[in-house]
C-alpha cells in the first residue's frame, strides 16, 4: 500500500483553492476505505460516547463533539490488532471516526427535546424515541449530502471547520505515529474511577455549598465532577468565564434580592402557590423565579444567534436550493473518486420516504387519531429541517461544533409551529406533544449537519471518498439510535429528569417554550426580565448565549467548568511563547477531557442501569469524614484539576 504524502499542509486551509487542493491521500489513488472492521469498531465507539453524551447534556445542558477522540482511540486500537486484523489505512481510520462521531450528535437532538415528554409525565416508548431520532438524524444528511461540494470544496479556505480540520490533523500525525491516544484512555479510567466512588460508593460528596455571610439566601456551590472540569478546559476561559458570571448573578446577586424584598409577604407569590418566599429555601426560589428569568435570556440569546446568523441564512438557503435542484445529469459526470456523493434521486427519495412515514404512522408524532396535525407536521419538519440544516453546516465551519445554536434552532422551530398550532386551535396536549416531536426531528436534524459537515471536511482534507462517508453516517446513526434512547429512558428511571441529580436544562427550557406560547400559565414578566438582561449583555458586546445558559442553570454546574477553563488559560499564557510546546499542551489536554467526560459518561450510564435493575447503589457514605466532608471532596477536587494541568505536559526528548 503507498499513499501520497504531497507537500500540501492540510493544516494550512488558505493555501490553495478547493478545486486546486491536493488532499493527503492522491484524488487518483485507490486505497482500502470502507471495511467492515472500520464500520464495526466506529459503530462501537459511537454507542460508548453517544451514551455518555446523553449523560452529559442532561446533566449539564450541554454537549461536546467526539470525532477527535474518537478518531485516536480508533488509530490506537488498530495499532494494537494489526497482527489479528491486518494493518489499517488512514482512510479506514476516517470511516471510523465517522460512523462513531455521528451518535454524539444524534445524543444532542434527543437530550435538548424529549426530556419534556418525561417531564409532563407523558413517557414515549423507546421505539417512538428511536423513530424520532432516526428520521431527524437521516433528514440531516440527507439534506446535507447537496450542499458538500459547495461548503466543503469550494469554500475551502473561508470555512475551517475547526474540528474537521484537527481530526484530519490526528489522523495524518497517527500516521507518522504523532496521535496522544493515551490521554483519553487515561482519561476514560480517572473519570470511571472517580465517579465510581463518589457515584456508586459515595465515599465522598459531589457537590459542596456554601453561604455567604450578609446576603440572605445566597450559596456559592461547586460540583466536583471531572466531566464538567473537562467540558470547561474544551471550552476555554473566555466562555466558561461569560458563563459563570451569568450563574453568579442568579446565586449571588437575583436570589438575594428575591429573598430580601420578599421576606415580608404575607402570600404566595406567582407562579408559587403553596409557600411565601420567606419560607422557600435557596433552590426552591432559583426554581421557581429565576429558571423562568433565565429562560427569558436562553430564548433571547438562542434568537439572537440566529438574527446575527441572518445573511449565513439567506446565502445557505438559497445555496441549498440551487444545489438540491441541481441536474441529476451534472452529478453522473463527476469522475474523481474525492468528488461523488451519493446521487440526487438517492436525496431526494430518502426525503419523500421520510416525510411519508411521519405523514403515514400515527404515533411518531404522538397523534394518532389527527391527520391534520401530521400532515402540518410533515411540512414544519421539511422546511424547518431544510433551513436549519443549510444554516448549521455553514455556521459549524466558522465556529465549530461545540458552539452551533442548535438551541437556537430548537426554539425558534419550536415558536413557529407553537403559534401555527396556536392560531388554528391545537392547544392541547396532544399539540403541545406534537409541537415538541416536530421539534425533536428538527433539532437532530441540524446537529448532525454540523457534525456531518466537520467529517466531510476530515475526508476531503486525508481524501476520502464523499460517498462512502456519507453512508458511513447513516451506518453510524442507525447503530446508536437505539442505546442513545435506551440511555435517556434509563436515566430517567433512574435519576428523574428534573431533579439536581439530572437537571436535563435544554429540555425545560423546551418544555417552558412550548407551554408559554399554548397557555397562560407562565410568568411573563419574570421572562423579560431573562430578555432584559439578554439585551444589556449584547449592549456589552459579549455572547448573550453563553451568558444565558450560566443565568438559567445552577451555579454549582458552572464552577467546576470555570476551573477547567482557567486551566486552560493557564496553560495558554504561560507558554504562548512557544507554540510548538503550546499546540502539544493544548492538544493533550483535550484528549484528556474528552476521556473525562466519557469516563464519567459511561459509568453515570453504568450506575443508571444498576438502578434501574437492582436499585439506587447506597454505598458506604461519606459520614466517616464527619465535619471535614466539604474540605476533603473540594481538596481532591483540586487534585484533580492539578492532574489535568500536568497531564498536558507533552514528553521530554531523550
Amino acid at each position: 500500500m503507498a499513499e501520497s504524502k504531497n507537500q500540501s499542509n492540510p493544516s494550512d486551509p488558505d493555501q490553495v483553492s478547493g478545486e486546486d487542493y491536493q488532499p493527503y491521500v492522491s484524488k487518483k489513488e485507490s486505497i482500502t476505505e470502507f471495511t467492515v472492521k472500520a464500520v464495526v469498531l466506529g459503530a462501537l465507539f459511537g454507542i460508548m460516547f453517544g451514551a455518555a453524551n446523553a449523560y452529559l447534556g442532561l446533566k449539564a445542558g450541554l454537549t461536546v463533539s467526539t470525532s477527535i477522540p474518537v478518531a485516536v482511540m480508533t488509530v490506537a486500537f488498530f495499532r494494537l490488532t494489526k497482527n489479528f486484523l491486518g494493518k489499517s489505512t488512514i482512510l479506514e481510520n476516517n470511516i471510523s471516526q465517522t460512523v462513531g462521531s455521528a451518535s454524539s450528535s444524534l445524543a444532542s437532538g434527543v437530550i435538548f427535546t424529549i426530556p419534556a415528554l418525561f417531564l409532563w409525565g407523558l413517557a414515549p416508548s423507546l421505539a417512538q424515541m428511536a423513530a424520532l431520532a432516526l428520521l431527524g438524524g437521516l433528514l440531516g444528511i440527507l439534506f446535507m449530502i447537496p450542499l458538500r461540494r459547495y461548503l466543503i470544496k469550494q469554500e475551502h479556505g473561508k470555512l475551517p471547520y475547526p474540528e474537521g480540520t484537527a481530526c484530519a490533523k490526528v489522523l495524518i500525525a497517527a500516521e507518522a505515529g504523532g496521535a496522544q491516544a493515551h490521554n483519553v484512555f487515561l482519561g476514560l479510567v480517572v473519570g470511571a474511577v472517580y465517579k465510581f466512588f463518589i457515584g456508586f460508593l459515595h465515599l465522598w460528596k459531589d457537590r459542596i455549598y456554601v453561604g455567604i455571610p450578609k446576603l440572605k439566601k445566597a450559596l456559592l456551590g461547586i460540583e466536583a465532577t471531572p466531566a464538567l472540569l473537562g467540558v470547561g478546559y474544551i471550552l476555554g476561559f473566555r466562555i466558561s468565564s461569560i458563563m459563570v458570571a451569568g450563574s453568579m448573578i442568579s446565586w449571588v446577586v437575583m436570589i438575594p434580592l428575591i429573598a430580601h424584598f420578599g421576606e415580608g409577604f404575607e402570600r404566595p407569590f406567582f407562579p408559587e402557590t403553596v409557600k411565601t418566599i420567606a419560607e422557600m429555601t435557596t433552590t426552591e426560589i432559583w426554581n421557581r423565579y429565576i429558571r423562568y428569568i433565565g429562560a427569558g435570556a436562553v430564548a433571547f440569546g438562542g434568537i439572537m444567534t440566529i438574527i446575527k446568523s441572518i445573511p449565513t441564512m439567506i446565502a445557505s438557503f438559497k445555496l441549498g436550493l440551487s444545489e438540491v435542484t441541481s441536474t441529476l445529469q451534472k452529478r453522473i459526470l463527476i469522475k474523481e473518486r474525492t468528488d461523488r456523493d451519493l446521487s440526487l434521486l438517492v436525496t431526494l427519495t430518502g426525503v419523500g420516504i421520510i416525510l411519508l412515514i411521519i405523514v403515514v404512522v400515527p404515533h411518531i408524532l404522538g397523534t394518532a387519531e389527527t391527520l391534520s396535525i401530521r400532515l402540518l407536521g410533515a411540512v414544519c419538519i421539511g422546511v424547518f429541517a431544510f433551513f436549519f440544516v443549510t444554516v448549521s453546516s455553514r455556521i459549524v465551519g466558522l465556529v465549530g461544533v461545540s458552539s452551533n445554536p442548535t438551541s437556537g434552532m430548537t426554539i425558534v422551530t419550536l415558536l413557529g409551529t407553537s403559534l401555527l398550532f396556536s392560531l388554528l386551535g391545537w392547544t392541547d396536549t396532544v399539540g403541545m406533544v406534537s409541537a415538541l416531536t416536530i421539534g425533536t426531528v428538527v433539532c437532530v436534524a441540524a446537529s448532525i449537519a454540523g457534525d456531518t459537515s466537520q467529517d466531510l471536511k476530515t475526508g476531503f482534507l486525508v481524501g476520502a471518498t464523499p460517498n462512502r462517508q456519507q453512508i458511513g453516517e447513516f451506518i453510524g446513526a442507525c447503530a446508536s439510535v437505539l442505546a442513545v434512547c435506551a440511555a435517556v429512558v434509563v436515566l430517567h428511571k433512574a435519576y428523574s429528569f428534573g431533579s439536581t441529580d439530572l437537571p436535563a436544562p435544554q429540555a425545560t427550557l423546551m418544555k417552558t417554550v412550548i407551554e408559554g406560547v399554548l397557555s397562560a400559565e407562565i410568568p411573563w414578566s419574570l421572562v423579560f426580565v431573562g430578555v432584559a438582561f439578554g439585551v444589556i449583555v449584547e449592549l456589552l458586546s459579549l455572547p448573550s448565549l453563553p451568558f444565558a445558559v450560566g443565568l438559567y442553570l445552577p451555579l454549582s454546574t458552572m464552577t467546576p467548568i470555570f476551573a477547567g477553563g482557567c486551566i486552560r488559560q493557564f496553560v495558554e499564557k504561560r507558554y504562548q511563547r512557544d507554540q510548538t510546546q503550546l499546540a502539544q499542551r493544548r492538544e493533550k489536554g483535550i484528549l484528556l477531557s474528552s476521556g473525562l467526560i466519557a469516563g464519567e459518561g459511561l459509568l453515570g450510564v453504568g450506575i443508571a442501569i444498576y438502578a434501574f435493575f437492582v436499585g439506587k447503589p447506597k454505598g458506604w457514605g461519606s459520614t466517616w469524614l464527619g465535619s471535614f466532608a466539604d474540605v476533603f471532596s473540594f481538596a481532591l477536587f483540586i487534585l484533580l484539576g492539578y492532574f489535568l494541568l500536568r497531564s498536558t505536559k507533552p514528553k521530554e526528548k531523550s
